[in-house]
């Protein structure tokens, strides 16, 4: 069956043909494909077709496809079951783990996606505050739970308004919105509704307006106000967790959070998530405390064992030196192609996630990141995808690399980004 097959019938029984918008390709135009393998940093299509992949499954893929370590793993748990919805002694190996990588988590809680972290850890920063306003950032992306499904009002720092219909302007005004790296704006809804504040949630480095990384002591500044006015700052580390540091951007910045939401690496590939903090918020969490929360597949044993096996990978080994290494060169290679083309750009990194935005602005929020020219990034990475280079399909998303991806690869790559841009 051949990419175009797998998605006309996929059009016949899935909206759009998708489980995520973004894979319909509407933000790139062209026609989207359907992978069917991945080895190491390469993926193949259903046409066969080879890519050297910098998406990495939205980046939970820091050892890269299929690494033989999570492979056998899985395997072998596979065959003694698939789920048992009672305690099983791997998702206690991996709380394990996250407690000893992670700073500022004493216990944990797995749950089943990103999502679900980012949702239970909000209604726990009310439920322990007794408070009910949440104050988030445009731009950041936290799942699709509807408090954090909101965009910015017409203000500088305004109550949010839903950001897709289906969710009721009553709930979508209990989130206040307020630009990334304004620390003038977060205090204006501080001195306005500080007694009504729950929490603050925000990614520490933004990676869902394409990576933009926080001002010198934007994140101190957060930790500060909350704690001064008696909220809870969470650090949704869905991306950024095990990604940046062994720890996290908490260790990477210095800046520790009350409550930390975790998934993508954390799963090495399969559906994951997880939020957690110190033992007196978390002990309010049921059964132990009066806030609730609950999953049948949470600490799904199959997924655990890819969880301790990726994990266990990035602790002994530490590859973050290596992994910001390989993309400083893809960077710096990027940018010099785009230079000797002409093409207004800035390239945004941190460690091993980054992106390129087709515009002439310096790149510090969502309002700078929307300055950018969408429809060149359309042609890029349709030329791209051409000469086998798959970046995210979307101006507003991060490129990550893999301990898979070797220098031979990344230079590989730049020859073929190289084509592409003479063929735009």
């Amino acid at each position: 069956m051949n990419n175009r097959k797998v998605i006309q019938e996929a059009l016949e029984v899935l909206p759009g043909g998708v489980n995520s918008p973004v894979r319909a390709f509407k933000a790139v135009g062209g026609e989207p494909i359907a992978l069917v393998k991945g080895r190491g940093c390469k993926v193949w299509d259903a046409d066969g077709n080879e890519y050297i992949d910098f998406l990495a499954s939205w980046g939970p893929l820091i050892l890269g496809h299929a690494h033989p370590k999570v492979v056998k793993a899985v395997s072998e748990e596979v065959r003694k079951g698939l789920s048992f919805g009672l305690t099983n002694p791997h998702e206690v190996r991996l709380a394990h783990l996250v407690v000893e990588m992670v700073p500022t988590v004493e216990k944990v809680r797995f749950v089943s996606s990103g999502t679900e972290a980012t949702m239970s850890a909000v209604r726990l920063a009310r439920g322990y505050t007794g408070r009910k306003l949440v104050v988030k950032f445009d731009g950041c992306y936290h799942g699709h739970y509807d408090s954090l499904l909101v965009s910015a009002g017409s203000g500088v720092a305004t109550f949010g308004i839903p950001g897709t219909p289906g969710i009721p302007e009553e709930i979508a005004k209990l989130t206040l919105v307020v630009p990334y790296n304004d620390e003038g704006a977060v205090k204006e809804v501080f001195d306005k509704y500080g007694e009504d504040i729950a929490c603050v949630i925000v990614e520490p480095v933004a990676g869902n307006m394409g990576v933009v990384p926080p001002k010198k002591g934007f994140l101190k500044f957060l930790r500060d106000i909350t704690r001064e006015k008696g909220a809870l700052l969470i650090f949704d580390e869905v991306i950024t967790g095990f990604r940046l540091s062994k720890g996290g951007a908490q260790e990477l910045y210095g800046v520790e959070p009350d409550i930390t939401c975790l998934g993508k690496v954390l799963g090495g590939g399969m559906p994951v998530g997880a939020y957690g903090g110190s033992r007196e918020i978390m002990s309010k969490v049921a059964p132990e405390g009066p806030i609730y929360q609950a999953g049948t597949l949470s600490g799904n044993p199959v997924a655990m064992v890819a969880g301790v096996e990726t994990l266990k990978e990035l602790r002994d080994k530490e590859p973050y030196e290596e992994l910001d290494s390989k993309m400083r060169t893809l960077e710096e290679g990027v940018s010099g192609l785009l230079k000797e083309k002409g093409i207004p750009h800035r390239i945004n990194r941190v460690g091993s996630m980054m992106t390129v935005f087709f515009t002439e602005s310096e790149v510090v929020d969502f309002e700078s990141a929307k300055s950018s020219d969408t429809e060149l990034f359309g042609r890029f990475f349709r030329s791209l995808l051409n000469n086998g280079v798959l970046i995210p399909p979307s101006q507003f998303e991060a490129w990550f690399v893999s301990t898979a991806h070797e220098e031979e690869h990344i230079q590989e790559a730049l020859e073929r980004i190289e084509k592409a841009l003479g063929e735009l």
